[in-house]
This record gives C-alpha cells, structure tokens and sequence, in this order.
C-alpha cells in the first residue's frame, strides 16, 4: 500500500489560517519575519517577566554576536542546557538562526551523561546560566575544546541572522526511535519548519495565528519544542511558560490560554480536576487542547466538548518533526489519529508505516549503523503498527519493538488491546503485558488506574469489584489468545517517561 497525502491544506485549515501562511527556506528567513511582524506582541511570559517579539530579537541577537566572537561556525553544533524558561526559546533561536545546529539537552541529564553528549555529538559549545554552572563543570574540566557561554553574562551586542540551505541541519532532538536506544535524531531546517506548519492544521474553523499558548511540556521533546514552541512563534502567538507542572493548575486561570499543548496524562488530570473544582481552572478562553505524545483515550474529546473545549488528537515521531496525522474529527472517529498531512509519502509494509517527506529526519547523529536499520527505499521505516478505513483516517495498531510473542506463536498488540479497555467508563489508564498468572503460567497481565471521579459518581463503594466486572465484559468480546488472565488495579500512577508515556515493562517480547 502506498499513498501519497497531496490533499488540499483546506481540509486541514481555515481560510484565515491558510492565507497566514508562508514559507520559509531556513530558521533565519522565519526569525527576521516574525521579529518584524510582530515586534511589539507579547511572545513569552515567563516568571513573571513579558518579552515581547523584539525584546526577543535582541536577545537573540546578543547570544549570536557571542557565538560569532567564540568562533561558532555554520554547521557546528551547540548545546543549550536549560529547564524549560525564556532562556530555552531564546537560545534555540539564535543557534539555529545563526545557522549553526541546536544540541536540546534535557535538563535533568546528569553531569556525567552531559559531558558523554559534548564528546557523542561533537558539541563545540554549551550555553546555559550561572544556575547550571556545577553541572556543567565536568564538561569542561574534561573536554577542553568545549566554549562557554553564560547567556547572563553575555556582553551587549548584535549579530545578524545567516540565511543557511534548507537541507543545512537544524536541529539534534533526542528519540527513543524504533530501538528504545536514546539517539539524536538531526532535523534540517525544512523538516524543522515543515513541521512547524503542520502545527497549523487540524483547525477548520479556528484562526491559530495571535493566540496564547500555555507551555508546560519539556521542550527538549519534539512536540514542546516543535507543536509548541515553534507553531507558536510562527504564529505571532504568546506562550506562558510553566516551570513547574505542580503549578500548573493555579496559573492556567492566571494567563487564560486559548490553547494548550497536552499529553493525555495532563489531560486526564485537567479533567478530573474540573469536576472537583468546575471549569475555573483551565481559565475562561480556553478553546482547543492537542493531545499527542501518547494514546488519547477516545472518551477525552467527548468529556471536552461537554466543557466547550475542542480537543484534537494526532501522531508524530521526533523522527518526522512532530505531526504526521492530524484529527479535526475527533468527536465523529475518537480513535483515529487523522489524516496524513500533507506533502508526505507513506508506504504500508507488513503493517509498518514508512514514512517519507520534508519532515523526515536526516540521521541519527554519529550513528550510522541505526541511521541505515531506519530507512528503506528512502522511506523512514516508523516501527509503528497501522491501518487506514476508506476514508483515509489512519489508526495506530502498534509498535513493533511492543509486540508480544506468546509460546503458541500467536502475536499480540497490546496498544491495540489497550484500546479497547481505555473506552470502560472507570478505566484511567492502562497496560498490558506478558507475565505469569497465580498458576505460574503464562499469562496477558492487564494493570490500570481507576477514574476515581467516576466511581464517586457512580457510588460504587467495591471499586476492585465493579471494575473487575467492566473489565471482564470487554474482555469476554476479545479472541483467546488476547484475553488477560490477572487484572491489577493500581493505587498509584505508572511510572512515566519525561514526556509521559507509561514505561513499559522490558521483558515485553
């Protein structure tokens, strides 16, 4: 199967949105428009400090003029290493508009692995604050090529932006791939802003230019740094930046964002938290929230449109810059990811989907050997488990590397199990996974979190009991070989990735 997504972007986006648009060859083309469009906007909020687009632009430029006196050339690579803060969004501008290529650190590396980044992806220069300078120091006491820039240090000065090629490379993002091998995926500059431009579709009727966003996921993963950070600022939008999640809820209703970037987990407890204490604390304006990053329980979009907030679902990789498939249909197909997006080429093998496009990464940087495993033909092969109805709306089935292989030989998905159990009413998250049963034998172990919200509604008192019930009668509609054979219910959370996703167990296979 094969499939060329060449549909008219007006299925995607409203004519205001569309008309909005333009395309950029490089970071640095983007840069100097919006600085000049929108030079008097608010573009951040950040500890209480507002930037606007040409407070940004000086910034921007004073962090170039350092790179320039540090002897940073066009293609080098340079680290930022912040939390997510003003200082992140700025420093990736300037690197990348610079035309050298930003190096997304994540803040909670330890000084060990942060010095092992500089050698592993041959990082000429780290830019942080005084507040990382401990962290930092190993770095430098052992890699004595590495430059240092203190972004609050940093002399007055301006340089100006270096138009580079759109192939020239933007960005090393860092991915768990197709492996589960962390691996820094190098993004050029057009699959940089092709991504950024599929953060405008999947509104009909909405204009996403000029909107507040509100941030809180780390932007050292694709979906903060690219369906966030930069849709944001190609919108001439304003983004309030959280630093701690634990905050969040208390400073929604403070900036009242017109959109926010969420993982389901987020999302799930936004939710809950309206029904203790009502609709105040996503704010007054809140219009769409995109969930992505993980599966989005179906029932999400319906309880949203209850409160008068669109959700919309989609899929990406770090892989593809973000946003492959978007779903502006989420209340008519809850379980679909969308439609593909366009200026892409699939292909579905054996139930994978290759993927192919501006958007694609360029390699896995200085990995050659797990660059080669991950391309075929010039297709990126995704690892991910897909199908399509006869619409075009594309649904995940699963991830190869998730497959579980019982002893009879059958396979078993358990993403697309999980599916299924995500529509039971009390049924907050889940997993599913091989394991052995109170016989010692063989078994599909099915763990979960109850909706506690829903139980209190309902005035079930035996949770254990009625869950196990709803959980059976989805279960009694599976074939053999799927049912689970033990079911947990779990007081606490799973344990989660930085960007959410629930760890999977390793003996998975």
């Amino acid at each position: 199967m094969q499939i060329k997504a060449n549909l008219l972007e007006e299925r995607f986006t409203s004519k205001e949105t569309a008309q909005k648009m333009k395309k950029f060859s490089c970071i640095s083309e983007m840069a100097d428009h919006i600085f000049e469009e929108y030079k008097e906007k608010i573009a951040l909020v950040d500890n209480g400090i507002e930037y606007t687009y040409s407070d940004i632009e000086k910034k921007v430029g004073a962090i170039r003029n350092a790179l320039n006196e540090n002897g940073i050339k066009e293609g080098d690579k340079v680290g930022i290493f912040y939390p997510n803060s003003a200082d992140f969004v700025i420093a990736a501008m300037a690197v990348t508009s610079y035309g050298a290529v930003v190096v997304a650190l994540p803040y909670h590396l330890d000084e060990k692995t942060l010095y092992g980044c500089t050698l592993k992806f041959q990082i000429s220069a780290l830019i942080y604050d005084s507040m990382s300078e401990e962290k930092v120091e190993l770095a430098y006491k052992l890699n004595s090529n590495l430059k240092k820039i203190l972004s609050d240090k940093i002399a007055d000065g301006f340089a100006p932006s270096n138009k580079v090629s759109p192939d020239a490379p933007c960005a090393i993002v860092f991915t768990a791939g197709t492996t589960g091998q962390s691996k820094g995926a190098l993004l050029s500059h057009k699959a940089i802003l092709a991504g950024t431009m599929n953060g405008c579709m999947g509104f009909r009727d909405y204009d996403v230019f000029g909107q507040r966003y509100f941030l809180v996921l780390p932007l050292t993963h694709i979906f903060g740094y690219v369906r966030n950070m930069m849709t944001a600022l190609y919108t001439g939008s304003s983004m309030y930046i959280c630093r701690d999640t634990k905050n969040m809820f208390r400073e929604i209703p403070t900036y009242n964002p017109t959109i926010m970037i969420m993982v389901p987990a987020l999302a799930e407890m936004a939710l809950g938290l309206t029904k203790m204490l009502g609709t105040k604390i996503l704010g007054n304006s809140l219009k769409h929230i995109v969930a992505g990053a993980a599966v989005v329980a179906p029932r999400l979009a319906k309880e949203y449109n209850k409160l008068g907030v669109t959700l919309l679902a989609g899929y990406g990789l770090t892989e593809s810059a973000n946003l492959v498939t978007g779903n502006p249909d989420t209340l008519e197909n809850p379980t679909s990811v969308g439609f593909l997006y366009p200026n892409q080429e699939i292909k579905v093998v054996d139930g994978e989907l290759w993927l192919k496009g501006d958007n694609v990464f360029t390699e896995y940087y200085n990995d050659p050997e797990e660059t080669a495993k991950s391309f075929e033909d010039g297709y990126f092969k995704t690892g991910d488990l897909v199908k399509f109805d006869d619409n075009g709306y594309m649904y995940i089935v699963g991830r190869i590397k998730d497959i579980i292989v019982l002893s009879s030989g059958e396979n078993v998905a358990p993403e697309e199990l999980e599916s299924k159990f995500r529509e039971i009413d009390c049924v907050r998250d889940c997993l599913i996974y091989k394991g052995t049963n109170e016989s010692g034998n063989e078994a599909l172990i099915f763990e979960m979190t109850p909706r506690m919200d829903v139980i209190k509604e309902l005035g079930i008192e035996d949770v254990g009991a009625y869950c196990t019930q709803k959980v059976t009668e989805v279960n009694n509609t599976l074939l053999n070989y799927q049912k689970v054979s033990k079911i947990i219910i779990r007081t606490e959370d799973f344990e989660r990735t930085p960007s959410m996703k629930i760890k999977r167990p390793k003996n998975i296979l």
